[in-house]
């Protein structure tokens, strides 16, 4: 049986995020060690964090409007090759100011490239099983926590944090670059009679989606997601070592979420191709608050691994999702470009969670008021979710049947 091509765009996406994004997220594995060693504050580190996605953002939306215009594979190939300059040049910081410029701006410009772009070609691939694949894609963050997070603490305490760094990089070309060879556009296939002319979500324009309630609803819930876990993702292990685990158990919590945030997406686009994205949204958003909350009580162990993975099920429950709202929104044509101005708007809330939670931590001591304002913003992103309207009509686009 012939394996459909699809399968192997979801496998190449699957790498490279892992890669793009689990290199860029393993500044947390990195912070309290380079805190250590260079005595620059963890509020400083973290704004290379705060970088990261306020570059992420912009970015994701220009790489999204490119790989409409020129193809994913050009753009993701830019973006490994960008990557793996970042980690190489701020491994050799010598000064924070410069590793936040290196880290920070660098790096978040080349994974923008990555998520929006795959997710789009994606949605173009598969009409069956949308959903699935998309989580699938979306898995690599998870994995990337599982696998990179672990390996760089394991690089730090028998190289240093400097080789680690640079490791990660060379790491990244090497694998990010040959995966983006396998991409390629879904053949297009002929329109049956008298669907030429569609009224459908397909003929949105760029300007008039933007404008759109469905768009404000969908930016803001984003936002408001990922303002919610990004900082309790990020000082996961620190405030594990706070509590007393060892570095390298402090880890392998933080590979645990990963784990359950890889089940997590696989359950939820499983979920979301029978009852519906928004109903699945709903549900992830309000197990992600009421596990940030549960972190105020957390001081063991071995409660460290099972609040993990009720987190990590939950963010990454829903995390995959709003590109399927996108998609049935707005139509395939313009996927790319308004999947990375929702991304855009989701970066902008990951980066207040880990330089707020930096600062808290610098201010008070703790990161107690870190998880009650996650908490409290992790609520109003339920709140939103709930005006999401069906969307008027099924789009009329071009991607062919799923035949695996």
């Amino acid at each position: 049986m012939k394996l459909f091509y699809g399968w192997v765009i979801v496998g190449a996406g699957i790498v490279i995020t892992c890669l793009g994004m689990g290199t860029m997220m393993s500044l947390g594995i990195f912070l309290q060690p380079m805190s250590a060693a260079t005595g620059w504050s963890r509020t400083s580190i973290s704004i290379a964090a705060l970088l990261n996605f306020l570059c992420m953002g912009p970015a994701s939306f220009l790489w999204g409007a490119l790989s409409d215009r020129f193809g994913t594979r050009a753009v993701v190939l830019a973006g490994g090759a960008l990557l793996g300059l970042g980690l190489v040049a701020a491994s050799q910081a010598g000064t924070v100011g410069q590793f936040q410029l290196l880290f920070g701006m660098i790096i978040g410009v080349a994974a923008g490239s990555f998520y929006a772009p795959l997710t789009a070609t994606a949605t173009h691939w598969f009409t069956r099983h949308r959903s699935l694949a998309v989580a699938l894609i979306s898995a690599g963050f998870a994995i990337g926590s599982m696998t990179i997070s672990p390996f760089a603490r394991w690089l730090i305490d028998d190289y240093g944090w400097r080789t680690a760094m640079l490791t990660l990089g060379a790491l990244s070309w090497l694998l990010i670059i040959p995966a983006a060879l396998l991409v390629r556009k879904p053949p297009v296939l002929p329109r049956a009679a008298g669907t030429a002319a569609s009224t459908g979500p397909a003929e949105f324009t760029v300007a008039r989606a933007l404008c759109t309630p469905q768009f404000a609803a969908i930016s803001f819930t984003y936002f408001a997601c990922c303002a919610a876990h990004s900082g309790p993702i990020f000082h996961m292990v620190s405030y594990a070592i706070d509590c007393g685990v060892p570095a390298m158990a402090a880890a392998t919590v933080f590979g645990a979420a990963g784990v359950a945030s890889l089940s997590g997406r696989v359950v939820g686009g499983l979920a979301a191709d029978r009852i519906g994205a928004k109903r699945m949204i709903i549900f992830g958003l309000a197990l992600q608050a009421l596990s940030v909350s549960l972190y105020v009580f957390t001081r063991d162990l071995a409660s460290f691994y099972g609040l993990a993975l009720m987190f990590g099920f939950s963010y990454g429950a829903v995390m995959p999702l709003y590109a399927i709202l996108v998609r049935e929104y707005f139509g395939a044509r313009i996927m790319g470009t308004m999947f990375g101005a929702v991304n855009m708007a989701s970066t902008l809330g990951m980066a207040i969670g880990p330089w707020a939670g930096g600062w808290l931590y610098d201010v008070y001591g703790s990161y107690f008021w870190l998880y009650i304002g996650s908490f409290g913003i992790g609520l109003g992103a339920v709140a939103i979710a709930f005006t999401f309207r069906p969307p008027r009509e099924v789009s009329v686009g071009l991607p062919i049947p799923q035949r695996a």
